[in-house]
């Protein structure tokens, strides 16, 4: 086979979407919001399991990995809701978070051009490890940033999807051709 196959292509947009995966895991770990970490840990994981399937001539692996993106698609979508606060949504409960926590989305405080304040509070008897943080001064808001992040992997995704059916119809026809 030449570089240029469906099969080359899929090996190119695992490999984009595990360093996108990588990326979007190390933000959402920084903000300590469990169930996209959660999500992205089964994506990685199902990445390279498409990635191993092609380079190794594995259609089950790769059928596996058509099936997960379509579900991935979906997650992102929910999440590009969750930001935009689509349907009753809102940014601002600990869903994320599993409501272990108040913790947020990390882009929240430290998004391009933000200016962070934290003000410490002044009553006695309020513990003092307890702030207020300001954010000020941001290029883009915390949630377009979320929704630009869950839109390039609703993109890899499908493209993904459609490389993954396209090379699994190949390696089928090659089997088919070979028992003869």
């Amino acid at each position: 086979m030449g570089c240029c196959t469906g099969r080359c292509t899929l090996v190119f947009l695992c490999t984009l979407q595990l360093l996108a995966a990588l990326e979007r895991q190390i933000f959402d770990f920084l903000g300590f919001q469990w169930a996209p970490i959660l999500g992205n840990f089964l994506h990685i994981i199902v990445v390279i399991l498409g990635l191993f399937g092609t380079l190794q001539y594995r259609p089950r692996y790769i059928v596996v990995y058509s099936v997960w993106t379509a579900l991935w698609v979906t997650w992102n979508v929910f999440i590009i809701c969750f930001y935009l606060e689509v349907g009753g949504l809102s940014k601002e409960t600990d869903l994320m978070t599993f409501n272990i926590s108040m913790h947020r989305s990390w882009w929240r405080e430290h998004g391009p051009g933000c200016i962070r304040r934290v003000v410490r509070p002044s009553a006695p008897g309020i513990l003092e490890d307890f702030s207020y943080v300001s954010v000020t001064g941001c290029i883009m808001d915390f949630q377009y940033l979320e929704v630009i992040h869950s839109a390039i992997q609703i993109l890899l995704s499908l493209v993904g999807f459609v490389y993954a059916c396209y090379v699994i119809s190949v390696f089928m026809e090659e089997e088919d051709s070979c028992k003869y």
